[in-house]
């Protein structure tokens, strides 16, 4: 059985909506619902260091 509810959770938090949600491709379909792994220890700070936030200039 597919996780149809969590499939619709991410699709919706990626910005997906209803209608393009039922038109997905299988391969997308194969990306929403595989399960990943988050961020291991420390990778969030390496991508923050990557990719600083830009400073706002008035």
């Amino acid at each position: 059985m597919l996780p149809w509810a969590e499939m619709m959770r991410s699709a919706l938090a990626a910005g997906i909506g209803p209608k393009a949600f039922w038109r997905l491709s299988l391969t997308e379909w194969r990306w929403l619902a595989a399960r990943r792994a988050g961020l291991k220890a420390g990778r969030l700070q390496e991508l923050m260091a990557a990719f600083p936030d830009e400073e706002e200039t008035q």
